[in-house]
């Protein structure tokens, strides 16, 4: 039996659809506000004129919005909206022969080649007059109008009608839909808030806030730095998990696998008798005062961000409760998490693989859940890469779908194909191979793929310079220039960048002997930092991320334009969002002990200025202004001062007007 196509009139291919990732298969990622530029590959058999049209709504809305979409050559088509609702939006492509468009473009051409267009005006007359049974009331009128003028027209006056704008208006928006192809997918865009592009974290242990009466801090302790780091600039501050710690195999200073008797533990071996992860630690405060920490937070302009950890000490609840949860060894004793050679016997790993899995999913969602019913809306999730990919992609959506606020950092220094799947599963921020990207090389060829490639559509990335597991090499031995290199370098590369922040801001770089491990790491003791010391880096943060909150420029990814520079150990990118007035060159010497000299070459062309036309340069974080002419010039970088600068660049500088510039 012969089988026909469903309809094989339809003569219109729409391929090569973006952003459209995996086929589909997943969302890309935008922020309120965002433009959704949709291009596709649009084209039929023969010669025949096209219209081409991007479909897009949001979730909540039944009905389609309609652009006509623009041809850019070779077929390629584009369009854009602007998604300003949180949560899903759909967009979808189609194409049809535009027949009256069509009949312009060849009467057009007969006219050019001398030819009597008597039949062609008929026909036009024609396509005219079956557009007026798709108008209705003062637009079918003036179709029959044209249709009769048509009929009645010469070569000239046919000509003019043809080309008449109203015409064209009026036919398109009566167009013959016949044979209409839509592209067989509704591609999904996620839209969330702007922090999840944007935003400056601080990371702090509440219990090493303490004073010298009561070492251990609790969260009224805390309460009191929130002033200082709203200061800094930071608008997140993100809590290492706050629950009961648990006893049994609790790890003693430095991860020792055994504990004296004052030694806290670990805050990732979570629960114990007093309750598991929605509980808090007796130590840190109570439920009320937390929420009071929250809203002190809100008050100095900061969102509070916690740790989520799906994990367990063995004395947490569940195990007790639930132990169809955990995996169980043949001595009947649970199976710890390791890392051979790491081992860690103080916290013991869900069995996903479960029978009663689905009860297991359900009681993480309500962890989510009882958080943000406590007005949190930012979770690091620990770890995520050891937890199924399903049970991510099921649990955001969820919690998005009642949740379209919440936003989600994952923390997996992991493989990058494991790291990308995440964020397509629905993680709004990722972790990143930040900490080991040193040399110029291996800085430009990491950013390229972030920002240049496919991955930007769905990997939005989050730069810290340390975290309480990761005292790179380069600030072990690299000194205070070492840490300012490398909050220059996240704070300007990338949108989202944080910080572990008390040892950062103090330059803290004692390692354990071989390892890129703190020694007398907070993660397993209460520590005691001297908050008002002079001797840190907080002018500095504070400078850089006052210039992060001032320029545009430097809260988008997809933005950075490399340039060449004729120093291996000086960095040079253009950062620029020219609609909004904030264009940077961003400098950086990355040799923490030596001064460097570079020539930059600017890319003129992509900053629209002639050679030899003068731009005014602004150091935004030094404060010094200079003049440049052309494309090369020449920086010298002390790691003894700043080393780095972030120039405002004023390309259409008016001579006529400099002085202004100097008042």
């Amino acid at each position: 039996m012969t089988k026909f196509p469903e309809d094989g009139r339809r003569r219109v291919a729409i391929e090569s659809v973006s952003p459209e990732v995996d086929g589909g298969r997943f969302p890309a990622r935008r922020v309120m506000g965002e433009e959704v530029a949709v291009e596709a590959d649009v084209f039929c058999d023969g010669h025949d004129e096209l219209a081409v049209s991007l479909l897009y709504r949001h979730a909540d809305q039944r009905a389609w919005q309609r652009l006509p979409m623009e041809r850019l050559g070779n077929d390629r088509w584009r369009a854009s909206f602007v998604v300003d609702t949180l949560g899903s939006w759909f967009f979808t492509v189609e194409g049809v022969i535009d027949r009256f468009a069509t009949w312009r473009h060849d009467l057009v051409k007969r006219l050019e080649a001398g030819e009597n267009v008597a039949v062609e005006l008929q026909i036009g007359a024609a396509l005219v007059n079956e557009a007026t049974g798709r108008a209705r009331g003062i637009e079918a009128e003036r179709l029959a109008r044209y249709a009769e003028e048509l009929l009645a027209a010469g070569n000239r006056r046919g000509t003019a009608l043809a080309g008449d704008a109203e015409l064209a208006l009026l036919m398109a928006a009566h167009r013959d839909e016949r044979g209409t192809t839509r592209y067989a997918k509704e591609l999904e865009v996620v839209v969330e808030r702007t922090v999840a592009r944007f935003s400056t974290w601080y990371e702090l242990f509440p219990r090493s806030c303490g004073t010298d009466t009561v070492p251990h801090g609790s969260f009224a302790d805390c309460e009191k730095l929130l002033p200082a780091i709203a200061r800094m600039g930071f608008d997140v501050v993100y809590l290492p998990p706050i629950h009961p710690i648990g006893i049994t195999n609790r790890k003693g200073k430095n991860n020792s696998p055994v504990a004296e008797a004052d030694d806290p533990g670990s805050p990732w071996a979570i629960g114990s008798a007093e309750g598991g992860h929605t509980a808090i630690h007796p130590q840190l405060g109570t439920l009320e005062e937390f929420r009071r920490f929250t809203a002190a937070a809100g008050d100095h302009g900061l969102e509070v961000a916690l740790d989520i950890a799906f994990q367990c000490s063995p004395d947490h609840p569940w195990v007790g409760e639930h132990p169809e949860w955990f995996r169980w060894r043949p001595d009947g004793t649970v199976q710890y998490a390791e890392n051979p050679p790491k081992k860690y016997q103080d916290v013991i790993p869900f069995d996903f693989e479960t029978d009663a899995w689905q009860p297991l999913w359900e009681e993480l969602r309500e962890v989510f859940r009882f958080w943000i019913g406590q007005g949190i809306t930012i979770f690091r999730v620990d770890n995520p890469h050891t937890k199924p990919f399903a049970f991510w992609e099921w649990v955001i959506r969820e919690l998005k779908r009642e949740h379209p606020e919440t936003v989600f950092l994952s923390e997996a220094f992991t493989r990058p194909r494991v790291m990308y799947r995440l964020a397509k599963l629905g993680f709004s921020q990722s972790y990143t191979y930040f900490c080991w990207r040193n040399t110029k090389m291996e800085l430009e060829l990491y950013l390229a793929e972030l920002t240049r490639t496919g991955v930007r559509e769905f990997f939005r990335p989050n730069f810290w310079p340390n975290t309480p597991d990761i005292l790179p090499e380069f600030l072990q031995f690299g000194g205070k220039p070492a840490f300012a290199i490398r909050y220059l370098l996240a704070a300007t590369l990338s949108a989202s960048c944080g910080i572990y922040g008390p040892p950062f801001e103090l330059f803290v770089a004692d390692a354990l002997p071989n390892r890129e491990e703190y020694r007398d790491s907070e993660k397993y003791e209460v520590r005691s930092w001297d908050w008002e010391t002079p001797e840190s880096l907080r002018e500095l943060i504070t400078r850089i991320n006052r210039v992060r909150r001032e320029e545009p420029a430097l809260q988008e990814n997809g933005n950075l334009h490399f340039c060449a520079t004729d120093n291996g150990s000086v960095i040079a990118g253009l950062k620029m969002a020219p609609g909004r007035g904030s264009i940077l060159l961003v400098v950086v010497s990355l040799d923490p002990f030596m001064p460097q000299e570079a020539t930059v070459a600017l890319p003129l062309d992509i900053l629209g200025v002639e050679e030899g036309h003068p731009l005014l340069v602004e150091g935004l974080i030094t404060g010094e202004r200079q003049i440049w002419h052309g494309a090369e010039n020449r920086l010298r970088l002390d790691p003894a001062g700043i080393p780095g600068r972030i120039f405002r660049l004023r390309p259409r500088l008016r001579r006529e007007h400099d002085f202004d510039y100097f008042m």
